[in-house]
């Protein structure tokens, strides 16, 4: 028996408490999944952790302005974004969409436009995925259902290993550095761990990986920089006596010591 879909999240990011009620009433009667947040700063962590499938942003926020939020937002994640504000005025829609929104809804609102509102660009960010279903070796991913199987039988992964298979599957042939990474999956404060990235590739080869000690579709590339490479050759050959008549050994060179260069290459190639 296959499992149920599960419902779509909406965050809703409004510091009024009635706005908010008002909301998990209209969204949950229409089968979404609701979760709330009173202020910019911790709507954005949400986002961060929970990867809702989309924002409904207030921009009247009392410590983070909702434009600033969006533009925050825009930085490391599309999630699509339904601006809800009691400002009507044409400059304020227009700075809102040129900040990342994808659409504007003026308070007072109507129950049936807040939702054909929150269907549009739900769909349109789906059919921006360029296919539902993707293949490698023996694993496939649904991203309508967010089910993975391998030779037929279901895979389970938690949210995070989820959002990090979806992330290299939809970047298929790319390579993706682990800053990108992190950004995209926990924020722009998360960029320096490095050991999350370790932890959930390893978790990945291991469910989905023939030979996990010998990954095929999850690898990682240390990415040398041409400049760095040349500065060491440049101090290997001040730093001795070469001799002309022995051929000179570049592989007693150290390689220099790289910060931030890793990358991660998605599978699908």
């Amino acid at each position: 028996m296959s499992a149920p879909t599960p419902k779509p999240e909406v965050l809703v990011i409004d510091d009024e408490v009635q706005i908010r009620r008002l909301l998990r009433l209209t969204l949950e009667s229409a089968g979404y999944a609701v979760r709330d947040a009173d202020a910019g700063q911790l709507g954005l962590n949400e986002i961060a952790f929970r990867r809702p499938d989309a924002v409904i942003l207030d921009l009247g926020l009392p410590d983070l302005p909702g434009l600033e939020s969006a533009q925050r937002l825009r930085e490391w994640s599309q999630v699509p974004v339904l601006i809800l504000s009691v400002r009507g005025q044409e400059s304020d829609k227009v700075s809102a969409l040129d900040a990342g929104a994808d659409d504007y809804l003026t308070k007072p609102f109507g129950g049936a436009e807040l939702l054909a509102r929150l269907r549009v660009i739900l769909r349109r960010a789906q059919n921006a995925e360029e296919t539902a279903e993707i293949r490698f070796g023996p694993v496939e991913v649904d991203l309508v259902r967010r089910t993975v199987t391998k030779g037929g039988q279901e895979v389970k992964l938690t949210p995070k290993e989820y959002a990090f298979l979806r992330l290299l599957a939809t970047h298929q042939g790319k390579v993706l550095t682990h800053r990108q990474i992190l950004r995209e999956l926990w924020g722009p404060k998360a960029e320096d761990q490095t050991h999350y990235l370790r932890v959930h590739m390893a978790h990945l080869r291991q469910k989905l990986e023939d030979e996990p000690n010998q990954p095929k579709y999850f690898k990682n590339r240390i990415r040398h920089r041409l400049p760095l490479l040349r500065r060491a050759i440049a101090s290997f050959l001040r730093s001795r006596t070469v001799n002309r008549a022995a051929p000179l050994d570049l592989f007693s060179l150290k390689p220099p010591r790289l910060h931030g260069g890793g990358t991660v290459t998605s599978p699908l190639r």
